[in-house]
């Protein structure tokens, strides 16, 4: 009798999804009829589908790519779609997405497909909402500004650096993109977690979060075996790791204190132990949050920096320049200091340049939390909407000849709101990543050693592609000659 019915019950579950995507995809235009409101124009492509395959084709990222040339030239820079399973408002006009960015909590609300949650946990501060986010946050700014006023950190970063760069010594090509993650992985876990690249805990923790880091960009369907399943058990290992140390670091304060014998770590770890506000679940997700946010966004700005000063021979000469002079200004093996990096101006300028030309994070997910005007149309409640920040980045009208990497622009722009309004790399408003000014710190110290101790190339036929992420095709493969400046 229990198999007889089994078959019915599955083919009327498939029935009433597929119908419920169905509603999903006819519904809000029939309702939008309805109430007679004109949201912008556009298309909602194919039923279920939407236009998602033809939004995550691969196109360079120093680029619209066709899509959004396309739907922008015949709908306008705001326009309606069907993307990601949900009526979706796409805006690639600077102000509208500067009106979404600064009115996050308010008319906007961060709203990722719900398999990036189940990936991510759902303490993670990349998907929390309203006061969950701001309390994480709270504590993120809070670490950032601990963090960088420490010595140690700088000297940390630098160490790594010459360690890599040691290991070039005797190779005339690298896989750059392999080098910056093996650099960035190995800053943050020392920040994060105070572990060294030697440690067991470390190469546990790495081969884990590779797999992670592949599962969030694949088909997300929890079937035993896919990336997407791997990444979902790699997170609780990694869960468990953390808290394994978590414990063990609690019990040597427990053994030490009844003495002063105890050396407190400088480590973020050892802060959110004594913070009171978060949850032991949100902990283990705010060092994920942050192996997550100093890994790949890191590593994929210092190869971007990497790519396009092999395109300019005249900013790496000028780059050079400035980092000689500084380096004039100190013993031979003498570390920098916070001095030293506030020196580097024309070094901020090529970090800003490859950040606006690679376009590292395109774009956001939110949802109108009301119905929203803005100008002439409506955005509706309850739709996602997607503000494309590379459209701002290379629209000529805001940056001349936009395509072209040109670090020297950004001597000429004074204005901040300016500045806030067509350079948004990291986000903006009240959910701009906390860690991006370590981000380019890290990207300064590296690119520091790197023009003084090496020549390189790139390879004509590797260049960063979208996915929608951004990813070198090759590697970014690098030809080396050491030469370095006495």
């Amino acid at each position: 009798m229990a198999g007889s019915t089994f078959w019915p019950v599955v083919l009327f579950g498939m029935f009433g999804s597929l119908l419920g995507l169905i509603l999903n995809h006819f519904l809000p235009l029939l309702l939008l009829r309805l109430n007679g409101s004109p949201p912008p124009k556009g298309s909602f492509g194919w039923p279920i589908l939407g236009q998602t395959l033809a939004f995550l084709k691969p196109h360079p990222s120093n680029s619209l790519g066709a899509f959004l040339q396309h739907h922008c030239s015949r709908y306008g820079k705001v326009f309606k779609s069907h993307l990601f399973l949900s009526p979706t408002i796409v805006s690639c006009d600077q102000e509208l997405n500067y009106f979404i960015l600064q009115n996050e909590g308010k008319l906007f609300e961060c709203s990722y497909p719900k398999p990036i949650h189940g990936i991510l946990g759902k303490s993670s501060m990349l998907v929390a909402v309203a006061d969950t986010h701001k309390r994480l946050r709270n504590v993120a700014v809070s670490l950032v500004t601990i963090t960088k006023s420490k010595p140690e950190f700088l000297s940390d970063i630098e160490a790594t650096t010459i360690s890599i760069l040691h290991s070039w010594k005797d190779k005339s090509q690298v896989i750059f993109c392999e080098e910056a993650r093996k650099f960035t992985f190995n800053v943050i876990v020392k920040q994060v977690l105070g572990l060294t690249p030697d440690e067991p805990q470390t190469t546990r923790i790495l081969e884990d979060f590779l797999t992670f880091m592949r599962g969030l960009i694949s088909l997300p369907l929890y079937i035993p075996g896919t990336p997407y399943a791997r990444a979902v058990k790699a997170r609780r290992r990694i869960s468990s790791t953390v808290k394994a140390i978590i414990e063990e670091r609690r019990r040597q304060a427990a053994e030490t204190s009844t003495t002063s014998s105890r050396r407190k770590r400088s480590d973020f770890l050892e802060i959110l132990m004594d913070v009171d506000t978060l949850s032991e679940d949100e902990k283990v997700s705010f060092i994920l949050d942050s192996l997550l946010g100093g890994y790949e966004t890191t590593s994929l700005l210092i190869s971007m920096a990497v790519y396009f000063l092999a395109q300019s021979p005249s900013a790496l000469q000028q780059l050079k320049l400035e980092h000689q002079n500084i380096r004039r200004g100190k013993q031979k093996e003498e570390y920098l200091n916070w001095e030293d990096y506030k020196k580097m101006e024309f070094t901020q300028n090529v970090i800003n340049e490859a950040l606006r030309c690679g376009n590292v994070v395109k774009f956001v997910h939110r949802k109108a939390l009301k119905d929203v005007k803005f100008r002439d149309y409506l955005i509706p409640s309850g739709w996602k909407v997607l503000p494309v920040f590379s459209a701002a980045h290379l629209d000529p009208s805001l940056h001349a000849t936009a395509l072209e990497f040109h670090p020297w622009r950004w001597e000429k722009i004074q204005s901040q709101d300016q500045t806030c309004k067509r350079f948004t790399p990291f986000g903006g408003g009240s959910r701009c990543c906390p860690g991006s000014e370590l981000g380019k710190l890290e990207a300064a110290i590296f690119l520091h050693h790197l023009v003084q101790n090496f020549r390189w190339r790139t390879e004509d036929d590797d260049q960063p592609i979208a996915f929608p992420y951004v990813e070198f095709q090759r590697g970014l493969p690098l030809h080396l000659e050491h030469c370095p400046i006495n």
